[in-house]
């Protein structure tokens, strides 16, 4: 009966350690995980929880994918970039439509914008001059 106690309260507390919401990005603190630069700006920060619960932070939505693809042992839980429409709060990789290229200019040139909202995009889409895409079409590119 004890052990099954124990595994409960474990369990319980490995849980609770991954809340599944993003630590915000202190600007002018915190550094890229991956190019090791100061997060100056949150419209194109980026954040990565592991399934234990490290949080990695990145200035550019480029380096949390960089880092993604040359660190394989590190699983990601939950992914989040920062929602240029939406005051840069973070938000899902996945709820989010993408612009690239065009005159975005991001500190490691990723020049990728985040939009949780398709008609926002759209309408940033011809200021920008930039393609819509996907997570996957991003991720992709990288």
């Amino acid at each position: 009966m004890k052990k099954i106690a124990w595994f409960l309260f474990a369990s319980v507390v490995l849980i609770s350690c991954v809340s599944g919401e993003p630590n915000p990005l202190k600007l002018n603190s915190d550094a890229c995980d991956f190019c090791k630069m100061t997060i100056a700006n949150r419209q194109f920060g980026a954040e990565l929880i592991t399934p234990k619960g490290r949080y990695y932070k990145f200035d550019d939505v480029a380096c949390m994918i960089h880092f993604a693809k040359s660190n394989p042992t590190v699983t990601s839980l939950l992914l989040f970039v920062g929602d240029f429409g939406l005051n840069s709060k973070l938000v899902p990789v996945e709820n989010c439509i993408y612009l690239k290229g065009g005159t975005i200019k991001s500190p490691m040139n990723g020049n990728s914008i985040a939009f949780s909202s398709k008609k926002l995009a759209q309408q940033y889409q011809s200021k920008y001059k930039a393609d819509l895409v996907t997570w996957n079409e991003l991720y992709s590119s990288f």
